[in-house]
């Protein structure tokens, strides 16, 4: 790439007014228009873990308050294969659609495929829930987390893209712990209702005993304050 094409792709995240941080670097920004809605598509690199993540982003959402954030970590089989096995592709396009539906928005698309375990390992751990094993338990005996994720890369992105206080679209409670706890507000919780299949009601109920909450139950991070 040449130095003046370089200088093009930069001048178009500066005219957001983005700014690399120390722990978020920029990489372009492009229109992204889809079946749900019209988008903008910012393509990042996180010094945190060395990965590239996306930010879908609507409106020009930069430095606004309190407005709709979806965090998506990757599911390769269900967000590119539509795999029934989990509830990530409806999750993820649920979002979307909503998101479409707003003045502003954005979604964070994180690149920690299988909990945080990689592409292979999910496989394998695939493989063991087909010989009886819950999602978690298929982690553990791989000798991980039942969930290795961490939001924190999110937390950097959203900081980077001036966001301090969101209405979270999730049903997992440890997405709003991390984020309260690392200066991000979340002033409410969207759930999102995903109707279950012959293939993925024992990992919907695994997930609802792990402590995600599948109804319309209130969490912010209010909630933490009430209690202490």
């Amino acid at each position: 790439m040449t130095e003046e094409i370089e200088k093009k792709i930069r001048k178009t995240i500066e005219q957001h007014k983005l700014k690399d941080t120390e722990l978020v670097h920029f990489g372009s920004i492009a229109k992204l228009p889809t079946q749900f809605g019209d988008f903008e598509i910012i393509g990042l690199l996180s010094l945190r873990d060395m990965k590239e993540h996306i930010a879908v982003m609507k409106g020009e959402a930069i430095g606004k308050k309190n407005i709709p954030v979806r965090i998506h970590s990757e599911c390769l089989t269900g967000d590119a294969f539509t795999s029934l096995r989990c509830d990530c592709r409806e999750q993820l396009e649920a979002a979307l659609s909503y998101l479409a539906k707003q003045e502003f928005g954005m979604l964070v698309y994180l690149r920690q495929e299988g909990r945080g375990i990689g592409l292979f390992n999910k496989m394998k751990a695939y493989t063991l829930q087909e010989l009886g094993y819950d999602t978690n338990e298929a982690n553990e005996l791989l000798g991980f987390k039942a969930d290795e994720r961490s939001y924190l890369v999110a937390v950097d992105i959203l900081k980077a893209l001036k966001i301090e206080s969101v209405q979270l679209i999730t049903n997992n409670p440890k997405k709003v712990a991390e984020l309260c706890d690392s200066g991000i507000e979340v002033t409410e919780r969207i759930p999102v209702a995903i109707t279950p299949n012959i293939y993925n009601v024992k990992y919907l109920s695994t997930k609802s005993e792990s402590g995600h909450l599948m109804g319309s139950e209130a969490l912010y991070c209010q909630d933490d304050e009430e209690k202490n």
